[in-house]
């Protein structure tokens, strides 16, 4: 049987050009990062790139010197200073006439924590660059330590007893910054996601996609299980899909059922949750209140 040829990629090995991440690479099974690499790859078809990828496991990826799992260059940067690589890159390829596309793609910690900086300086300068957090709401590359992208009630090496602040609203902060275009990406749903990731390609200025990324280490879930986890936050209202255009003009991408028992069911499948039972009403609380103030930025006041 003939496999199918995806849309925007070449019909022969011979003229299919590099995946991102190559086969071989010593990622967890089941990591969400992994998922979220193959399908850049589809979306990046046969546009040249470039990457910065800050300390995380994402650069783990690349393996040992002079060797690399990646399929496009790249530049491993300090956890502070990924946007500011990016940035440069972008100049560069301004000034010599190219056509390539900078993206920064980098982990929860070096965006919501130790990155924020430069993030914030190369958004407010609308920079050229498309960022990509994958979120595993963790430090996954150091032992799993909570950072302000972790739940609340998720335990982690530095939160036992389950963590005791909601996430932080990273794309809410990205928006602010009025930058041409802010989406979330939904694992789980890649027609919706390669759409957000092929027009975050094409469009000029600075760019910004948020990845739920499932980590079976840190979760303490199965790793076959993990776009389906990403399934039932979507359902539950956990997690919104939905983009931002120019900082001011919301759009909901999927309308989720608010099942409790999508929620429960996604709370239950996973180790790091085995202490959320006395945040669960906050858990829920919260969900409510983020979908309130989401769909009154979308002009849903039903």
């Amino acid at each position: 049987m003939k496999e199918p040829v995806l849309e925007g990629m070449a019909q022969t090995d011979a003229d299919r050009p590099a995946p991102v991440l190559r086969a071989g690479n010593t990622n967890c099974g089941g990591c969400g990062m992994s998922v979220g690499l193959n399908m850049l790859s589809r979306a990046v078809g046969d546009r040249p790139v470039q990457l910065a990828i800050p300390a995380c496991c994402g650069i783990v990826t690349a393996g040992p010197y002079p060797c690399s799992a990646y399929g496009a260059p790249v530049v491993a940067t300090t956890f502070a200073s990924s946007s500011a690589v990016a940035t440069g890159l972008a100049h560069a390829a301004r000034i010599n006439g190219e056509p390539t596309r900078a993206i920064c793609w980098a982990g929860d910690g070096g965006t919501y924590d130790i990155g924020l900086a430069t993030l914030s300086a190369s958004a407010e300068r609308n920079e050229d660059i498309l960022y990509i957090c994958y979120d595993n709401e963790i430090y996954g590359n150091t032992g799993g330590q909570r950072s302000s992208a972790t739940p609340l009630g998720s335990t982690t090496t530095t939160t036992p007893f389950g963590k005791q602040i909601p996430k932080k609203d990273i794309v809410g902060i990205m928006a602010a910054h009025r930058i041409p275009y802010a989406a979330t990406v939904s694992l789980a749903h890649p027609e919706d996601a390669l759409r957000k990731l092929r027009y975050a390609l094409d469009v000029r200025g600075f760019r910004f996609i948020h990845m739920l990324a499932p980590c079976p280490t840190g979760w303490k879930s199965e790793p076959s299980e993990g776009i389906e986890l990403v399934r039932l936050a979507v359902r539950s209202g956990l997690f919104a899909v939905y983009e931002v255009f120019d900082g001011a003009r919301y759009e909901i991408n999927i309308q989720p059922e608010m099942s409790s028992q999508a929620l429960d069911a996604y709370l239950a499948g996973q180790g790091r949750f085995r202490n959320a039972g006395a945040s669960l009403d906050a858990i829920r609380t919260g969900i409510d209140a983020s979908w309130k103030s989401l769909r009154r930025r979308a002009g849903d006041h039903g």
